[in-house]
C-alpha cells in the first residue's frame, strides 16, 4: 500500500472519531511515518506529549503533542486491505486515548491493545 493511500486511511480513521470527542482534542498534530524508531521496529503508533489529564494551569506555550502512525509495521502484520483499515482504526483510537490519559492496561481491556 502506498504512503498516500495509508495517509488516507489515517485521515478516514480520524474522521470516525465522534465529534464530541474530536472537539476535546487539544494541541495535537498527527503524522504518518514509514518506519518507527530503530529501538522498537514493531511499533504501530505513538503518542508523545502531555495528556489532557496531566495538564494544569501552567500548561501553555508548548509545542503540540504528537501522534505518529507507522506504515510499514502496520502493513507487515496485515494480510488484506481490510486488515490494514481495521488496524489503522485501532491504532488511531489507541493513540488518541493516550491523549485523554487512558493507559495501555485500560486500552487492552477495551480491545484497543
Amino acid at each position: 500500500m502506498s504512503r498516500a493511500d495509508f495517509e488516507v486511511l489515517v485521515s478516514e480513521a480520524l474522521d470516525e472519531v465522534p465529534p464530541e470527542l474530536a472537539a476535546l482534542i487539544d494541541n495535537v498534530a498527527i503524522f504518518v511515518e514509514d518506519e518507527p524508531p530503530a529501538g522498537d521496529p514493531q511499533l504501530l503508533g505513538i503518542y508523545e506529549g502531555i495528556p489532557l489529564t496531566e495538564r494544569g494551569h501552567y500548561y501553555g506555550g508548548v509545542l503540540p503533542d504528537r501522534i505518529t502512525i507507522y506504515r510499514n509495521p502496520t502493513l507487515a502484520i496485515c494480510d488484506t486491505v481490510e486488515d490494514v483499515v481495521d488496524e489503522v482504526n485501532i491504532t488511531v483510537v489507541h493513540e488518541i486515548a493516550h491523549h485523554f490519559g487512558i493507559d495501555d492496561a485500560r486500552l487492552h481491556e477495551l480491545g484497543y491493545g
